[in-house]
């Protein structure tokens, strides 16, 4: 009998996807009613929401995941990561039965929009 996948595996899959800028193959990692909270933003709930995020992001801004460290604990992944410019951040993912239920991110959004020339949020 073989197992499903682990959250590390779907991890690496995340990055991979990721890298590639692919919103469909990352959205194929969640499951339909998964939440994406990138603590900087409002959470994100459903499959189809969460690849419209990730294509808008793709759109908008060019993107490089490093992984830099993972951890697995039974259903849970945590990876430290980094991108080209210096950013970096970390995430927390829920992963069961080979699909991504639960993600949540911490970054610093202000380096990320002067680092990529995006607008700043206005006061």
């Amino acid at each position: 009998m073989t197992s499903a996948p682990g959250p590390k595996s779907v991890l690496l899959k995340f990055v991979e996807a990721f890298n590639r800028g692919d919103a469909d193959g990352l959205a194929a990692l969640y499951a339909w009613d998964a939440v994406n909270h990138q603590v900087a933003e409002k959470p994100i709930k459903g499959r189809k929401a969460i690849r419209k995020m990730f294509a808008d992001s793709f759109a908008s801004a060019a993107m490089t995941c490093i992984v830099e460290n993972i951890f697995e604990d039974g259903e849970w992944a945590i990876m430290e990561w980094r991108d080209p410019l210096g950013l970096r951040g970390c995430g927390f993912f829920h992963v069961v039965d080979s699909r991504i239920v639960f993600q949540r991110g911490y970054w610093d959004k202000l380096t990320f929009l002067k680092q990529q020339g995006l607008p700043l949020p206005q006061r």
